[in-house]
């Protein structure tokens, strides 16, 4: 079986391309960037494209033959991006392959959202039920993909929705790595109470999830929320990342208003000239935004159940930062 993944060279989208040469698919490969592992993966077989879902004839060339197609690919957190370019990544990408997939007489589409689309969980844990309220620009686009994907309901091919929860593990050198480098230091600065729930999901947990999606009539038609098997305090997290790095950690708190007006006025000053802001909005959410859920669904209906639990997660990421220099 042959099967295409967009943003193949990412972070998961890498981990899901090794994952299903390991089991023995053929892969076909999209991602706009060479990522870390693009070598190593067409060494294996993959057969690697550079180039974007937004270009519909790039799109069309790499489905053919496939009876599978899962899209990673997203444009997230792009520094000084206008919101154009989520438009054309996250909803209109998602449209040149969704069309693509049918052309080419796909059976099944896998679509990667986010648990970010559900918003802050007011009642938490949240599930596929909860309100669809989402915070930021790119949440809402990653919803409008999911509203595309549904458009072509009735056209016979199957599609399931993911909304992954806290992606990490190695080969993260951009989610997780600042948490890690925080605590390595010793000293990690925590705005608001460190109460707000946060929900993890393991990488290799994820990949499972993608996998159990190709059978056919498996999780057809519907949407599910995959993470860990818990979900922790923003406070816990830290200390149990003090665990895995054996290291001790001191957590001052600070007031998280200041942070809040902060996070708005550097996001509006770089963006015009295109500089990474050192605090944004959305970074200023961790401290507050309640991401909790239950994943009852997606074990019911898919047969998921994460193997890899926090503890042993967070060990192996952080060996993975100290093994390729990412703490000092």
């Amino acid at each position: 079986m042959r099967i295409f993944v967009t943003g193949g060279l990412g972070f998961t989208g890498a981990a899901l391309t090794g994952r299903l040469l390991d089991e023995g698919y053929e892969v076909s490969v999209l991602d706009k960037r060479p990522g870390l592992v693009m070598d190593e993966l067409s060494a294996r077989g993959a057969d690697i494209t550079l180039g974007s879902v937004t270009d519909r004839e790039v799109v069309e060339r790499c489905t053919e033959g496939c009876e599978v197609v899962m899209h990673v690919a997203a444009a997230f957190r792009e520094t000084g991006a206008p919101d154009s370019l989520y438009d054309a990544v996250n909803v209109d990408g998602t449209r040149n392959t969704v069309e693509a997939a049918l052309a080419a007489g796909v059976r099944k589409y896998v679509y990667c959202s986010t648990q970010g689309v559900h918003g802050n969980i007011d009642d938490p844990p949240g599930d596929e039920t909860s309100p669809v309220e989402p915070e930021d620009y790119y949440q809402a686009t990653k919803y409008r993909g999911e509203q595309v994907v549904r458009e072509y309901d009735d056209r016979g091919m199957e599609w399931t929705i993911l909304r992954p929860t806290a992606i990490y593990g190695p080969g993260d050198s951009e989610r997780f790595a600042m948490i890690f480098r925080r605590v390595d230091r010793g000293k990690f600065p925590m705005f608001g109470t460190g109460s707000t729930f946060y929900h993890p999901v393991y990488i290799d947990n994820l990949v499972d999830a993608f996998l159990l999606t190709i059978p056919e009539g498996v999780g057809a038609r519907e949407a599910y929320i995959i993470a860990d098997d818990e979900y922790v305090s923003i406070r816990d997290l830290v200390r149990r990342v003090a665990k895995a790095l054996d290291t001790d950690v001191k957590i001052p708190t600070y007031p998280i208003g200041p942070l809040i007006v902060a996070g708005h006025v550097c996001e509006k000053l770089c963006k015009p000239f295109g500089i990474k802001p050192p605090i944004f909005p959305r970074r200023v959410d961790w401290f507050r935004q309640v991401r909790a859920f239950r994943i009852d669904k997606a074990r019911r209906e898919l047969g998921y159940e994460p193997r890899v639990p926090l503890d042993e997660g967070l060990r192996r990421t952080g060996q993975w930062y100290r093994e390729n220099g990412y703490l000092s």
